[in-house]
C-alpha cells in the first residue's frame, strides 16, 4: 500500500444509514452515498444521496421504481423465480429487464462544525421527476456560480444513465434544465469560473464495446448546452484506475493549474482517489497526473460495506491550503478527510500518462 496524503476524520463515519429518516413509511435506508458539498448561510451542507429500499420479505424480492408523475411503485417477485438474477447486489434483471436494487433520492443535511451534521427543517428531500429519473437520482455535484448553485447529478431510469442540471439559489425553489449529457454518462463537474469565456465541464461517458470509461471534458456559453468535446484522460492498464476513472467535484485553481481529484477503480472493483493538474488557460492539457493514489481503502468502513474497498468523492471545501473532503465509503457510509494541496501537487508525476 502506497503512502495517503488523506488525513481522515477521527470521527469517522461521520453519517450512517440509521442517522437518517426514511422518506416514506415501510422504506429502509440501505445506504448513504458520495455527497456534494457546498457553503450556504455560514454553515457546511451536504447534498448526500439516500438509497432506499423496502423491507425484504422472506423468499421474495422486492425493490422500488418511480413512475414518470413521482409517485413510488414496488414491484416484488418470488426469490426463486427462475427468471430472477440478483446476483449483483446493485442491479436486479428480471426476464431481461434491469432495474436497481435501491432507489436513490437526495436529502440536505447541514453542520456549524462540518463534522456534526443534521437535516434542517425546511429543505425537502429532491426525489426524482419524470420519464428520465424512474429509477432515482445520485451522486450530485454541486458548483457554486455567482449567485447560483448549480447541480450536476446522475438521472437513472430504463433508458439509460445520464447527467441532468438543477440550479437554486435557496435549496427551496429549484430551476430543472433536464438532461445535459445523455446516456451512457455521469461523473459531471463543473468547473466554477469561466476560462476564455467558456464555461467547462468534466463528465464520462462510457463506450464498453470501443473505448473505454475515461474522463472527457466540455465546454458550453451557458452550462446547459455542450460541445466540443476532448477525451482528457484513459484509464492505464496495470494501474490503481486500470477499469475506469471519473471525476470528482469542481477543480481547484492553483498558482500551477486546474487541480482535480477524480476516482479510478480496478477490475475487481476498488476505488481509489488521484489527482490531475491542468493547464490554466487551456484546461484540455494534462500536466501531471498521480501515479500513485492520494488516498485509497484502508479503514474497515472502508473495506466493508455494501460494495466493499471503496472511496469516492463527489465534493469538497477549500480553505487556503487545505482540502476538506466527504466522501462514500464501502457505498454505505459518509467521511470526511483533510487534504493539503501543497502536498497532492508535490506528489504527482509531471507530463505522465494520460
Amino acid at each position: 500500500m502506497t503512502a495517503q496524503l488523506a488525513d481522515r476524520f477521527a470521527q469517522n463515519p461521520i453519517l450512517r444509514p440509521q442517522d437518517v429518516k426514511p422518506s416514506t413509511p415501510g422504506m429502509e435506508v440501505v445506504c448513504l452515498l458520495n455527497p456534494g458539498v457546498f457553503r450556504f448561510e455560514g454553515k457546511t451542507w451536504l447534498v448526500v444521496r439516500v438509497a432506499e429500499r423496502p423491507a425484504q420479505a422472506a423468499g421474495k424480492t422486492s425493490f422500488p421504481i418511480l413512475t414518470p408523475d413521482g409517485r413510488m411503485e414496488i414491484k416484488e417477485f418470488r426469490s426463486d423465480d427462475p427468471r430472477l438474477d440478483a446476483s449483483d447486489p446493485r442491479i436486479i434483471r428480471f426476464d431481461g429487464q434491469d432495474y436497481l436494487t435501491t432507489l436513490s433520492h437526495l436529502r440536505l443535511l447541514s453542520s456549524e462544525d462540518g463534522v456534526r451534521f443534521t437535516e434542517p427543517a425546511g429543505y425537502a428531500p429532491l426525489m426524482g421527476t419524470g420519464e428520465l429519473e424512474t429509477y432515482g437520482i445520485e451522486d450530485c455535484r454541486v458548483a457554486t456560480i455567482g449567485e447560483s448553485y448549480y447541480l450536476t447529478y446522475t438521472q437513472v431510469s430504463s433508458n439509460g444513465v445520464g447527467v441532468g442540471l438543477r440550479t437554486t439559489k435557496d435549496w427551496k425553489q429549484f430551476v430543472q434544465e433536464g438532461m445535459i449529457f445523455p446516456p451512457h454518462n455521469k461523473d459531471c463537474a463543473l468547473f466554477e469560473e469561466q476560462i476564455g469565456g467558456k464555461y467547462y465541464a468534466f463528465h464520462r461517458p462510457s463506450s464498453p464495446e470501443l473505448g473505454g470509461n475515461y474522463i472527457w471534458l466540455a465546454e458550453s456559453p451557458d452550462l446547459v448546452h455542450w460541445g466540443k468535446h476532448k477525451c482528457l484522460i484513459h484509464s492505464r492498464s496495470g494501474y490503481w484506475d486500470e477499469a475506469r476513472v471519473g471525476a470528482g467535484a469542481a477543480p481547484i485553481k492553483t498558482s500551477e493549474g486546474w487541480l482535480a481529484i477524480y476516482h479510478g477503480a480496478t477490475p475487481e472493483h476498488r476505488y481509489s482517489l488521484g489527482a490531475l493538474l491542468l493547464d490554466l488557460k487551456e484546461p484540455w492539457k494534462v500536466i501531471a497526473r498521480s501515479e500513485e493514489p492520494i488516498m485509497e481503502p484502508s479503514e474497515p468502513y472502508e473495506l466493508e460495506g455494501f460494495l466493499g474497498h471503496v472511496v469516492f468523492t463527489n465534493g469538497h471545501l477549500v480553505d487556503g491550503d487545505r482540502i476538506t473532503l466527504y466522501y462514500g465509503a464501502a457505498d454505505s457510509v459518509i467521511c470526511g478527510a483533510h487534504l493539503s494541496i501543497e502536498k497532492i501537487l508535490g506528489s504527482l508525476t509531471r507530463e505522465g500518462r494520460a
